[in-house]
Parts: structure tokens; sequence; C-alpha cells
């Protein structure tokens, strides 16, 4: 795995092997060990068949024996490890991968990290289609089967605080339960409308970790003390919440639009509404993560593996890798506290990593680590410029659609355009 390896090194993943039971019971042409590695260079291939995955995996070993495995060979080595491993690295891994003092990652000494789900394409075979179905629109349904992914995520650095996934057949709202575990003392929990409900708010907040969530603006919530700045204290339930009801209106070339906001949190700290509110617009960060997920390291690619078992396998392998890729970035930013974690360029650190796998360099480490490395030279050399303000309308895709053109704030987006935000806290009408 070149210069990755420092991150996953021999002994983590011997440690994940021993842990499941699933090391080697004789010598092989393709050990335990060499199998988890092949996985995970396989997540930084994903256009590559696992021949081709393995050709790129020895091609920097010239001069050495290596083995030669058959196709069939690889998918027994595959079976036989199965995902308990992966699943072990990825919870020894996971984690906002940034310090104390790292840029952008903190606010008012709270981790501010978001919880949301996407979803995955697999193969459509029968072995998947029994415990994976498509997903159903008027449109005719999806051409294959999905995974649904839910995860929490730190959003000054885009690592992985926790995953889940299953079948589409369970909302998000099921796998978020799933992630609550994560969750603690000393967070900021940002999410959107969906897990805007009693049940979630209140789970979240058994936790410990502070909450930013959207709820409906038709959401009328009682006032039961007003604060100074225009936000009231409320009740959801057992659990007391501010409510901070505002308009924001975006100026850009293209003209002004705004639109109302329903936020409710847990944090009371005098004087802040309006940080509050601007903070809010980081929940984009996970959008981001996933963006770098399907699209950077899949290419919009449907997952390779052709049953439930395999699956499992391949996803827990595609997090650890791309959590491996967010600790090189933040690794290399530790010396340079004028810099925040997320203007270090993912699809650079995949394209060194790549390379490094290919070149077989990187692999052993001295006694002194150089925790910035090559990966992380390169995304120095290139960093991203400063997070600007940004805006994009939501817009029908296909003329086929039924729903009229909107103009509201969205997910699905048209052309994007630099703006300026301005916030005005609104005071409830009904006392």
């Amino acid at each position: 795995m070149g210069e990755l390896t420092r991150i996953v090194p021999f002994d983590m993943v011997d440690a994940a092997l021993a842990e499941t039971g699933r090391n080697q019971r004789r010598v092989r042409d393709l050990p335990s060990r060499v199998v988890v590695y092949l996985l995970l260079a396989a997540a930084l291939f994903a256009e590559c068949g696992y021949r081709q995955v393995w050709a790129r995996l020895v091609a920097g070993l010239d001069g050495l024996p290596v083995a030669h495995p058959t196709p069939a060979g690889l998918a027994a080595a595959r079976r036989r490890v199965g995902a308990a491993p992966l699943r072990a690295l990825f919870d020894l891994l996971r984690g906002p991968a940034a310090g104390p003092a790292t840029r952008g990652v903190w606010w008012r000494g709270r981790l501010v990290c978001a919880l949301d789900g996407t979803t995955l394409c697999c193969p459509d075979t029968p072995a998947n289609l029994a415990v994976y179905r498509k997903g159903g629109s008027h449109h005719g349904g999806t051409g294959y089967p999905m995974v649904r992914l839910a995860a929490l995520v730190a959003c000054g650095t885009r690592a992985l605080l926790a995953a889940a996934f299953g079948p589409i057949s369970v909302d998000e709202k099921g796998y978020a339960n799933r992630l609550l575990e994560a969750a603690g003392p000393g967070m900021l929990v940002l999410a959107d409308r969906n897990f805007g409900y009693r049940p979630m708010l209140t789970a979240l907040a058994g936790t410990g970790a502070d909450l930013l969530i959207r709820v409906k603006a038709s959401h009328r919530l009682p006032v039961c003390r007003r604060c100074a700045d225009g936000s009231w204290l409320s009740r959801i339930g057992p659990l007391e919440v501010r409510v901070l009801r505002c308009q924001i209106t975006l100026a850009t070339s293209a003209g002004t639009r705004s639109e109302l906001y329903q936020l409710v949190t847990t944090v009371t700290d005098p004087d802040c509404a309006a940080d509050l509110v601007r903070l809010y617009h980081q929940r984009w960060e996970i959008e981001t993560a996933y963006l770098e997920l399907k699209s950077t390291i899949l290419g919009g690619r449907v997952l390779r593996a052709r049953t439930p078992a395999g699956l499992e396998q391949e996803i827990y392998a595609l997090l650890v890798t791309y959590q491996a890729l967010r600790i090189a970035i933040c690794d290399a930013t530790i010396g340079r506290p004028d810099v925040d974690p997320d203007r270090g360029s993912f699809t650079i650190a995949l394209n060194a990593a790549r390379d490094q796998l290919v070149a077989a360099t990187g692999v052993m480490t001295d006694t002194v680590i150089d925790l910035v490395g090559a990966i992380g030279r390169q995304v120095l050399a290139d960093l991203l410029p400063d997070r600007r303000c940004r805006t994009t309308p939501r817009v029908v895709k296909r003329a086929i659609s039924n729903y009229v053109a909107k103009t509201a704030l969205g997910r699905l987006r048209g052309p994007s355009y630099r703006a300026t935000i301005s916030i005005d806290i609104l005071t409830d009408p009904d006392p």
C-alpha cells in the first residue's frame, strides 16, 4: 500500500486478523495479511478487476518471487478472510483525525460533526437481490440494487467517526440510531430536517452531545422563555431546546433569494445565535465526504461484489481506505496550524497514494516517522483556496421530471455562484 502502510501498518492488520480469527492456518501463496492489503488496494483502483489490482500491488517488486493467482484463487482468498477483519480495521481507524489545536474542526470547544445518509449501487445478481432491493420511483426505479450508508462525519476534516449500512428497506433514521454510540459529550452534531423528530432528538441529546438540527419551518414550537438575541427556549417532549428562527438571504450575480430556516439546538451559550446559523452550513461537509467516496474513489461506478458477504467486505475496505487518506491529509497539516484540513485536495491524496502503491515506495518506515510524507507534501504543494460562501439553486435536471423548477436552497443543484449571505433572527410571532 505504499506510504499508507504507515497508517495501516502490518501489526494493525495482523491484530485485526487475530482478533477476528481470520489468520491462515497453513502457508499459502496469498496469506491473510496480503489479502487485506489487496482489498484496500482495490478501493484505490475501483476501475480495475482484482487481477489488475494484484498486478499493480506487485508491480514495484521487480526481482522478487511473487505469486500469480488465478481469478478463482483471488475469489477464494477473499471469501476466506471475510468482512470481519476489515470491520475491525475501520473500528481502529475511525475518528476525527484532528488534534485540539487543528484549525476549523472545533467550535467553542465542541467537535463539529454531521449526520446523514446516502446510497450505493451494487451488481444486479440473484444473491444481492435477495437482500438489497432496487429503488422505486414513478420513473420506473433504479437499474441496480441499492445499499444505504449512513455516517457520522467530523465536518472540519471529513473523517469518519462511525458508519452503518444495509438494505434500503431501512431508512436513514434507522441506521442513524446505530451511530449514536459514537456521539458523546464535547460534540456538536448537525443534521437536516429528516432527523428533526422527537425520538431522534431525545436519543441524540441523551448521548451527552449537543445538537443543531433543522426542523420544518411550519412546526410551531411553544415559547417557554425568550432570549435577548431573538431565539427562545422551548420543549420537544422531555427535551429543552433553543429555537433559532431565521431568514437567510443570499445575494449572487444571478439575483437575490431567501428562505426561512428553523433550527433547534441544545447550545444555550448567550450571543451566539447568528454564529450557530452560519455553523449549520457546515452540515454540507458530509455531502462532500460522500462525493469523495462515490465520485472521486468509485468514479460513479457500481460496487464489485456479487454477494451480500462480498459487499460487506468491499464497503468496509472502501471506508478504511477513505479514512486512511483523510488521516494522511490531516497529518500533513499538523505542522501548519494556519492551514484548515479541508484545504487538502482529496483527489491529489488519492492519486499520490495510487502512484506510491504501484511503485512500492514508502512501505517500510524508519524509527523516525515522517508524518507529512510524499502524499502530504503533494497535498501541501497544491492546497485548495480558503472556503468561499457559495450557493447552488435547486433546479430540474431531467426533462422527464414532473416537478416544476425550484429556486430554493436544496440538494439538487444547478450552476454554482459566489454569494454573500445575510441572516435575520426572527422572533416567534405567537407568545
